[in-house]
Order: C-alpha cells, then sequence, then structure tokens
C-alpha cells in the first residue's frame, strides 16, 4: 500500500494552479473537467503519480470559499533550503506565516506557508547526510 493523494477543495483553480507551480515548483499532472457534473480537478506534484503522492485540487463550480476545519492540518513538503524556500514564496507573492527556523524543542528546521485557499504546508528543511 502506498498513498497515492491528497485532496484539497479549492476556490479558484488557476489561481490554486498557479500557487503549486510556480511558487512550489509541481507541475501539473494531469487534469479533469466535468462540467455535466459542476466540478473539475488538477493532479500537481514533483513526480509521476506511478511512484509519487501527489495533491488532487478539486473545483466545485460556483463555490468560491471552503471553511478549513479545526480537523485539518497540513501538508508537508521536503525542501532543500527553508529560508530560500519562504523568500522565493514570498518575493513571488505566497504567504509565509511561519518563518524558517528549528521546530520547538527539536533540531529540524522547518516553515510554514499558506496556499490561496487557506491550505497550510509545512517546509521541510532536507537534513545532511552525516559523514561516513
Amino acid at each position: 500500500m502506498r498513498i497515492l493523494h491528497t485532496m484539497l477543495r479549492v476556490g479558484d483553480m488557476q489561481r490554486s494552479i498557479d500557487f503549486y507551480t510556480r511558487l512550489m515548483g509541481m507541475k501539473v499532472l494531469r487534469t479533469t473537467d466535468r462540467p455535466e457534473q459542476k466540478y473539475s480537478l488538477a493532479f500537481v506534484g514533483y513526480g509521476d503519480e506511478a511512484a509519487h503522492a501527489v495533491i488532487e485540487l478539486t473545483y466545485n463550480h460556483g463555490v468560491e470559499h471552503y471553511e478549513i476545519g479545526t480537523g485539518y492540518g497540513h501538508v508537508a513538503i521536503e525542501v532543500e533550503d527553508a529560508a530560500a524556500a519562504c523568500e522565493r514564496i514570498r518575493t513571488g507573492g505566497g504567504l509565509v506565516t511561519r518563518e524558517a527556523g528549528p521546530v520547538k524543542g527539536g533540531t529540524t528546521v522547518i516553515a510554514f506557508v499558506q496556499d490561496p485557499d487557506g491550505y497550510k504546508i509545512e517546509l521541510i528543511e532536507r537534513r545532511s547526510a552525516a559523514p561516513a
């Protein structure tokens, strides 16, 4: 078994695709438009769905806003340099909600950004391999 995707409901498909591709560096892997059923999908990610978990963006026609709720946490993405990723996202118009720094009580460097619909994304800095 493996995780295939995480689905997020979005209020503006193009705005969300722009965020995930331009600011987060993902690629649009495939899209589906179902006008009769009043929804559209876009799958975005860093690699082919056969080998990587991806994000499914779902736009329900006519719904521009969703309440996130108290049960949702975040999507975590590994990055080379969390501070550089924050700066790139901020410069591109994205919202950084926690600057890069060590997690409370630990040494792992993390940061948080927020997508246009309010979903939190944790950036976790890749740890260097220990010297041999």
